[in-house]
């Protein structure tokens, strides 16, 4: 089961990164029709702009993400505790050790990262240590170092890049837009029908795309968060020190630090509390419902 689940997770990188060059490409040919009059040329750039971001996230992404996420790398004299879990929880997974780092930050979270378990790292918040007992913080370091083992962490890093990616597209195309550098066009075209319908689709893809990106994310994360809650229980062989910890998070406030949206979906618990229409677009599935498929096993 393991197994198959890592050589689905290699694939599905495959196929994730192939859906979000589609996107940066349908951003860029939007961007460029509605500014430069050229598809062709905008999609080049959307393509040069998401080629850039993920070569550097499988490189660097370590050190991408936690400078993102303000997290400082800590040694086992600086966090004992936290570093000596994960290096047993490495050790029970037969993975590298993976760099330890901390988020200060008074809310429950944490996160894994890296390309592959040879260059991956996991961050704790400074909260998290705080109210979790052993137990319960071995049950969240296995669950990080469980997305680590499973590949997870190669999905949702090049997820992470190419979201940006498609964001950063997005929110050129909307002040361009607001700056009136969409309007730069002669009346024949906007009577020309066609003009008009490849207008409104510029945008639309423009205003939509993060959207489609967050959907993206958040279509390839709640599944694997089930199967790291459960790979953690079988690293700690304590599946109600994983439920317990479930349910501080399930409590914990928001975290205070900004959060970009993109790396959102690494945390073991969403960081960023969403309301109304917002909360459809969660990219874990319901702390409740985790305790419950737990409980089952």
């Amino acid at each position: 089961m393991l197994y198959q689940q890592i050589a689905s997770n290699k694939r599905r990188t495959v196929i994730l990164i192939f859906l979000f060059f589609i996107l940066l490409s349908l951003i860029g040919a939007a961007v460029g029709y509605l500014f430069l009059r050229s598809m062709a040329f905008g999609i080049a750039i959307a393509l040069i702009i998401g080629a850039i971001y993920a070569f550097s996230m499988i490189f660097q992404s370590t050190n991408v993400v936690m400078g993102m996420n303000n997290a400082r790398e800590v040694t086992a004299d600086e966090a004992p505790q936290l570093y000596h879990i994960v290096e047993d929880m490495a050790m029970v997974a037969q993975i590298p050790m993976p760099r330890v780092f901390i988020v200060e930050d008074e809310s429950l979270n944490a996160f894994a990262t890296g390309s592959s378990p040879e260059n991956a790292a996991v961050a704790a918040t400074t909260g998290l240590l705080r109210v979790m007992n052993r137990e319960e913080l071995e049950g969240v370091i296995g669950h990080e170092v469980s997305h680590i083992r499973n590949y997870d962490i190669r999905i949702s890093t090049i997820a992470v890049a190419l979201a940006s990616a498609v964001t950063l597209l997005s929110s050129i195309g909307g002040r361009m837009m607001w700056f009136g550098g969409g309007r730069r066009r002669s009346n024949d075209e906007r009577d020309d029908a066609l003009g008009a319908l490849m207008l409104l689709f510029s945008i639309l893809a423009v205003i939509l795309a993060p959207l489609a990106a967050s959907l993206v994310q958040l279509a390839i994360s709640r599944q694997r968060e089930y199967l790291a809650d459960a790979s953690s229980v079988e690293l700690t062989r304590n599946p109600q020190g994983m439920i317990n910890a479930l349910q501080k998070l399930d409590r914990s406030a928001p975290m205070a630090h900004p959060v970009d949206e993109a790396s959102a979906a690494l945390y073991i618990n969403d960081p960023v509390k969403k309301e109304g229409f917002k909360s459809l677009f969660y990219t874990h599935p319901p702390i409740s419902e985790r305790i419950a498929r737990l409980k089952e096993m």
